[in-house]
């Protein structure tokens, strides 16, 4: 690997800029001109290792193993070892070749062999996790390999697994879709689909959809968990399973007064508009107002994810309340982000978060960890992955960040921006899972 002395400039400033993600603006003034003189000793270090050690070699594929393995050191990029660090951010400018769907497919066509090479055949259950069992609700439509990863890292043989995949996703992610659903017996796809679009009723519509179905499912499941693509956890599902009994049947999501201009997405009429670039259709806010929501429900705001008891979504699909508001949301904007935040707040609902008690935030409701790029540096450290809609998505720096901020999932990743993260995140669940394994009680399957 040929390298110039701008190549290194610039790698070393991605390295220094890693190494104070932990760091407010007034703290990274204070502790980057001390540290300045170490950093460029280390950057020799790091240069060195970089050259003699990254060869065309590490990233690792073959038909026993087939996602890339980076030769990487986690622990040491946990520890934030500048060499390590900057050896992640190296691998991120070397482009590897994209898993592609059909390889999935070609996978699961023999599916002992799947569950085999994917290890879903070492995955043992607790007494604790055999009676708490979990569903899951992931709505999705591209890249088919990271949510089998998703999958794999939130996987145990007694949970339940509904996939509903955009019925405008590709013919090969379906197809990989199906391909899980056939070799693992208690993955499912789900039984309505949807065309999902941006910011429409279909979104929520997708989740309803799962929930309908995992009602329906002879696993009595005790909390459900919603899912997209590009999430992935932070915690194993023992881990998840001790902190959601703690819950005693409480519901975890975010739930918030609206402001002005959030009221606006429910306080008029909105018509679904073609676009003219990826979310193909938008909805368009027109001058028509709309009446009050029915029931004389208060509007509460949050995001689209959460945990919701067994009791609380059994509650709803007997209500008619909340068919009332589904079909008063049909023409409002996003509205996954006020549905399962006001249906919390309902008095006498399972799990009721009362109307009076303070915001809960996304910070504060484990349910995924996000960051905002507006937000970057007041609530949190800088994102050093990049950015999309201003969504940070993760890079591999904030990997102590991300495990030791308390929350269970977290979003977004994608492995053609970091693939090292997502390895790494992987690499912590499967030795937490190992550890956990050596010290109790265990059921095979």
């Amino acid at each position: 690997m040929r390298w110039n002395l701008k190549g290194c400039i610039s790698l070393l400033s991605e390295v220094i800029l890693a190494m104070n993600v932990k760091c407010s603006p007034l703290r990274l003034r204070k502790k980057l001109f001390p540290s300045l003189l170490s950093l460029l000793t280390l950057s020799v270090l790091l240069l060195v290792s970089i050259k003699y050690n990254q060869t065309p070699e590490s990233a690792v594929l073959s038909a026993r193993q087939p996602i890339y393995r980076h030769d990487v050191n986690c622990a040491a990029i946990y520890s934030m070892d500048p060499v390590e660090v900057g050896k992640s951010l190296n691998i991120r400018r070397t482009k590897t070749e994209e898993n592609k769907d059909e390889s999935l497919i070609s996978l699961t066509g023999n599916c002992s062999s799947f569950i085999k090479i994917r290890g879903y055949d070492k995955v043992c259950v607790s007494d604790e996790e055999r009676v708490f069992p979990l569903a899951y609700s992931l709505v999705v439509h591209k890249y088919a390999w990271m949510v089998e990863r998703l999958i794999r890292a939130a996987y145990s043989p007694n949970n339940i697994y509904c996939v509903h995949y955009d019925q405008k996703s590709s013919a090969q992610f379906m197809a990989a879709m199906e391909g899980l659903a056939r070799c693992l017996p208690n993955v499912f796809i789900a039984s309505k689909r949807e065309s999902v679009f941006y910011a429409s009723i279909s979104r929520l519509k997708a989740d309803l959809n799962c929930l309908s179905d995992l009602m329906g499912s002879k696993v009595r499941w005790k909390y459900v968990i919603n899912l997209c693509g590009q999430d992935f956890p932070l915690k194993s599902n023992i881990e998840l399973v001790s902190e959601l009994k703690r819950l005693n049947g409480s519901n975890m999501l975010e739930t918030s007064r609206p402001s002005e201009l959030k009221k606006q997405r429910f306080s008029f009429h909105y018509e679904l508009k073609d676009a003219s670039f990826e979310y193909q259709k938008l909805p368009v806010k027109t001058e028509k107002q709309k009446a009050p929501p029915p029931h004389g429900i208060e509007m509460f705001i949050g995001n689209a994810y959460f945990v919701l008891s067994r009791e609380f979504v059994a509650h709803l699909y007997s209500s008619p309340v909340m068919k009332d508001f589904i079909d008063w949301s049909e023409d409002t904007y996003s509205p996954d982000e006020h549905f399962w935040a006001t249906l919390v707040r309902l008095p006498g609902v399972p799990g009721e978060v009362p109307r009076s008690q303070a915001d809960i935030t996304d910070l504060m409701s484990k349910t995924r960890l996000v960051k905002w790029h507006y937000l970057e540096e007041s609530l949190y450290p800088p994102c050093t992955g990049e950015h999309v809609r201003s969504v940070c998505i993760f890079g591999a720096a904030e990997m102590n960040w991300l495990l030791n901020f308390g929350h269970w999932f977290a979003n977004k990743f994608d492995p053609k921006v970091d693939p090292v993260l997502i390895q790494c995140l992987e690499e912590n669940l499967e030795e937490k899972r190992i550890l956990f394994q050596s010290r109790t009680s265990l059921t095979c399957v």
